[in-house]
């Protein structure tokens, strides 16, 4: 049976044209690279939204822990309820992280962006941003992991430190990107 779906070389010849014209060539390193930096992405994405799903379950436990309201006591500890407000903010602050690197470009895969920087290298580079933005990232969720709001509370610092660095790496990034 021989026919225009059996003629492989011929089949070959339209795939190939169509990668090509996509700006698609499997072959290529930048290619391989392209699509790492994506599954790196998504990966610090997970870990991130895996620290913030820890410091909202510590802020859950924290506010739960808050005593109804009595007689004598009417309002609740204002310490107690800074203390909640705390990890609020730091759930927000991740979840913000987690935003900015899913919107985050890959270098474009066209002749103009050839022409002004060359392609792997910047993902080369960016390979090397991303090992930092990696294990900030595994520090943050291991840190975070299993502390009730009280740990929490008490590594405050530390997590401050990690959400700094990696809004850092972020912001290295996305300076390779835009050169």
């Amino acid at each position: 049976m021989t026919g225009v779906f059996d003629d492989i070389a011929a089949l070959e010849k339209v795939a190939i044209n169509l990668f090509y014209g996509w700006g698609y060539n499997f072959y290529r390193l930048e290619n391989q690279l392209r699509a790492d930096d994506q599954t790196v992405r998504a990966k610090v994405g997970w870990l991130l939204g895996l620290a913030r799903d820890s410091v909202e379950r510590a802020e859950g436990a924290a506010r739960r822990a808050l005593p109804a309201p009595s007689r004598e006591h009417p309002l609740p500890d204002p310490a107690a309820l800074a203390a909640c407000a705390k990890l609020e903010a730091i759930s927000r602050e991740i979840g913000a992280l987690e935003g900015q690197l899913r919107s985050h470009p890959v270098p474009e895969a066209d002749h103009m962006t050839n022409r002004y920087r060359r392609e792997a290298e910047t993902l080369q580079r960016l390979l090397q941003c991303d090992l930092a933005l990696v294990g900030r990232a595994e520090t943050l969720r291991a840190m975070l992991d299993g502390l009730d709001g009280a740990g929490v509370a008490a590594k405050a610092n530390e997590i401050a430190a990690g959400v700094k660095a990696i809004a850092h790496s972020l912001r290295e990034r996305q300076a390779l990107l835009h050169v």
